[in-house]
């Protein structure tokens, strides 16, 4: 089997790769997922989210080992592995980032990633149901809306006055020219239906003759002539089998499964390398380190006003949304429910937001279950901008042995000082008279919590992953020893050898992380081809 490239991962960036790589006609593609088809109505259904993040058919299915600065518990890692990657099975909020974000990635050593090099390519990308403007992109394959313009619950806009009151600004597109302050929350919907990358990049693919999709694939190791990356080594069923890439070989597996695939084909720290029984290709000591997450909380109110959509919860009510979903794809079947938040500092003197609100007029874990009986609301809040850094680990020579995953979480002493401002700064957020008719008992935190050893105590017991893992296979520049790849994604040392993914980030960005990865590979499929933005 002979191709010009080989993309390993059909997620957020594989899918938009395997587009992009094929629209000339020119080279032969092909394309490797160890997942299954996405065709599923949970997966498309917007209201559906915590199905399939919870199945372990579309899931990998990760955790990390006991974190030492969370009491020693283990979070919950999940990474897509289905056509679409993560973009199939994440909550389809749908944030940039802060433009400093990319101008920070620039100033750690990331040349040509400032947020004007990165622009034409946030545009490129989507479709904004306001229009093409100087910051938005009209005519993109990611559908994005406002759910349904929070017209279903009056919440949605009295947290959003809630922030105001507490003396925050309004934003109305914090994708646009700004991004701090309250205001209506994004997501990646088109018409009612869940617009990941398979959906929106893939399907249109597949009809080309240059392009081979093989699912439930896993890629074992790279192959290489020298230090040119020449293939990949993958089992397909119980059969093993070579392919071979003429031009370039490019991971796109994800924050977790590219820096492992790099590992188990003996690039990456030689200490870790050794001890999984690996030999050492290369000593890059940055693959798998620099690993950084997003985590928050539930900060839940009961609420007084019987308006809330944990009356949402019975079958009846599901059956009925369904049904209006199934139709005419309208409704609260065609929303991720989180149609307003905002954007906050934790402090004055810091150059930009570094703290996310989502807020659900419903109190509920993540699988759906109700946390009370009765009425309630809850603001998911982190803050966005860690000091803490883990790394991802092989165990072993087995491509099936999951690493060893570590975020270190909460291990630098400023990340515990931002928590406390997080609950501290979202308690005045909440008990704005704005919200007074509503607001009941807080349910958690809970009043008694206040102290800083009290709400460290509770951050440890109650924080969970928000589900954005990466930067463990940053960019850098030629003096950074941690540096895995140059300023165009290539593997220090290789050739024909690229990571397109979120491990690619040098810091995490301020938000969600899908639409920043979809940015990271249309640019580098311009780089790929030498085109221009």
């Amino acid at each position: 089997m002979d191709y010009d490239y080989i993309i390993v991962g059909a997620g957020s960036a594989g899918c938009v790769l395997a587009n992009r790589l094929t629209a000339c006609g020119t080279y032969k593609v092909l394309l490797l997922e160890a997942g299954g088809s996405d065709h599923n109505l949970m997966i498309s259904m917007p209201t559906a989210l915590s199905y399939p993040m919870n199945t372990k058919r579309f899931n990998w299915w990760y955790d990390t080992v006991e974190e030492p600065h969370l009491d020693g518990r283990s979070l919950h890692c999940p990474r897509g592995k289905v056509l679409g990657g993560s973009s199939s099975i994440n909550g389809m909020v749908f944030v940039r980032g802060h433009a400093r974000d990319f101008d920070q990635w620039e100033e750690l050593g990331a040349k040509g990633w400032s947020y004007q090099d990165c622009l034409p390519y946030f545009k490129r990308m989507e479709t904004w149901q306001g229009g093409a403007n100087d910051y938005r992109g009209g005519q993109g394959p990611i559908g994005v809306c406002d759910g349904n313009g929070m017209r279903l619950n009056p919440l949605y806009e009295v947290f959003i006055n809630a922030g105001v009151e507490a003396g925050y600004r309004r934003t109305d597109d914090y994708n646009g020219v700004e991004q701090e302050g309250f205001g209506p929350f994004q997501m990646s919907v088109d018409g009612g239906v869940r617009a990941s990358t398979s959906r929106s990049y893939l399907r249109p693919a597949l009809k080309r003759p240059n392009l081979t999709v093989m699912k439930k694939t896993m890629v074992q190791e790279i192959l290489f002539d020298g230090t040119r990356a020449t293939g990949v080594k993958f089992m397909q069923g119980k059969a093993l089998k070579v392919a071979q890439a003429s031009r370039e070989v490019i991971l796109s597996a994800g924050s977790i499964g590219s820096a492992q695939l790099l590992q188990l084909s003996g690039i990456g720290p030689a200490k870790v390398l050794k001890n999984a029984g690996i030999a050492v290709r290369h000593d890059l000591p940055g693959v798998g380190e620099n690993l950084q997450d997003h985590l928050e909380v539930y900060f839940q109110h009961e609420c007084k006003e019987p308006i809330t959509l944990n009356s949402k919860l019975g079958l009846i009510s599901k059956a009925l949304i369904g049904i209006e979903w199934l139709l005419f794809k309208t409704g609260l079947g065609a929303t991720n429910h989180f149609e307003s938040g905002g954007f906050i500092r934790s402090r004055p003197e810091k150059e930009w937001p570094d703290i996310q609100y989502h807020f659900l007029p419903a109190a509920m874990r993540y699988d759906g279950t109700a946390a009370l009986k009765g009425h309630g609301y809850q603001v998911h809040v982190g803050p966005n901008k860690p000091k803490s850094r883990g790394y991802v680990r092989v165990k072993s020579s087995n491509a099936m042995d999951k690493p060893e995953i570590k975020f270190n979480y909460l291990a630098h002493e400023d990340d515990i000082a931002d928590w406390r401002q997080a609950i501290r700064l979202t308690r005045n957020i909440l008990g704005q008279n704005a919200l007074k008719p509503y607001r009941g008992r807080e349910i958690q935190p809970g009043a008694t919590i206040q102290s800083d050893h009290d709400i460290d105590a509770w951050v440890r017991q109650n924080v969970e992953s928000a589900y954005h893992p990466s930067c463990s296979c940053k960019i850098g520049s030629d003096e950074d020893p941690m540096a895995v790849l140059d300023s165009q994604c290539r593997v220090r040392g290789f050739e024909g050898l690229r990571v397109i993914d979120s491990s690619v980030f040098p810091s995490i960005t301020n938000g969600n992380l899908n639409a920043p990865t979809i940015m990271v590979a249309e640019k580098m499929s311009d780089a790929i081809l030498s085109n221009s933005p």
